[in-house]
């Protein structure tokens, strides 16, 4: 459907400490960066719209991407995509369209919440197995490789030598079997559950060379200090906060392998996670104040 254009000239821009203006939303942006208007809009979604349960003018969501540091045609071309891919379905009213969730995107937002979840603390003691891939594919497969190199990474599987993939997780195996099924790549894969024995690397060293922690690590104690110091108290500065805080937080659990404590110690992903969990609960109820302020404020005349 394509997006309406509205006359946004009634929308009255909000100041003072009720409701700081958009331009105070972008000059915050340098210590938690905002992703792509596709992944802050899924934020926008899951934050807002779906705890509301009402469904959102066009110039509702723009009001908040611009104020999120998107110029108005990013911001349309975001909410056009997602109605292409099926997160919602626009009604159109005259030259405006209004928006409600579908059903794939309240399970899309679900799934990211539970992902968000999963770095919260650790799970059952780990009992010393890995899940290992052994995948090879010639050079004429490249696209392929590529794609099974992406799935494998953003299922959290670790590269610690070439051809050999692995997780301290075995019951992602699954997850693992549907991609090697959909790539059609099953003749050249083998996989299998086990401890490793002392031969060559050891558990320690297999983590060192399959995954970069020492930037994620980096990733992670810079939203603690961003965090430390941030106290928005209301109007448009704390729902850019709110968002920006979640949208970072989401990107994480595509970054982060959760591995088990047994193989990491002390680490500052669940230490990130404990204080981002206190900073959403501590400004929800205030973004959620702004957003129905917004809503009211954008609707068309």
């Amino acid at each position: 459907m394509e997006i309406e254009s509205p006359n946004l000239s009634h929308i009255a821009r909000p100041t003072g400490p009720k409701a700081s203006g958009a331009g105070n939303g972008r000059a915050e942006q340098g210590a938690l960066r905002s992703g792509s208007a596709r992944s802050v809009l899924l934020t926008v979604l899951g934050e807002l719209v779906e705890p509301a349960g009402q469904p959102v003018w066009t110039s509702s969501l723009l009001y908040v991407l611009n104020g999120m540091g998107f110029e108005e045609q990013a911001a349309r071309q975001a909410i056009d995509r997602a109605g292409d891919a099926g997160w919602m379905t626009g009604t159109r009213r005259g030259r405006n369209v209004r928006w409600e969730l579908t059903g794939t995107g309240r399970d899309l937002i679900g799934a990211g919440a539970r992902r968000i979840h999963s770095l919260g603390p650790p799970r059952a003691p780990w009992k010393g197995e890995w899940l290992i891939l052994l995948v090879s594919l010639p050079g004429n497969r490249r696209a392929v490789r590529k794609r099974l190199y992406a799935a494998l990474s953003w299922a959290g599987f670790g590269n610690p030598t070439p051809g050999v993939w692995l997780s301290p997780h075995p019951d992602r195996a699954a997850e693992v079997a549907t991609v090697i099924d959909e790539l059609g790549v099953a003749d050249t894969a083998l996989a299998f559950v086990g401890r490793s024995a002392a031969i060559g690397m050891d558990d320690r060293t297999v983590v060192a060379r399959s995954w970069q922690l020492g930037e994620l690590a980096a990733r992670y104690e810079a939203v603690v200090e961003t965090l430390r110091g941030r106290r928005p108290r209301a109007g448009d500065r704390l729902l850019f906060a709110h968002l920006r805080l979640v949208n970072q937080m989401q990107r994480f659990p595509f970054l982060d392998p959760q591995l088990p404590e047994e193989l990491l110690g002390e680490w500052i992903g669940r230490r990130a996670t404990e204080l981002f969990e206190r900073r959403r609960d501590a400004w929800t109820a205030g973004a959620h104040q702004r957003w129905r302020e917004v809503v009211e404020l954008t609707a068309p005349a």
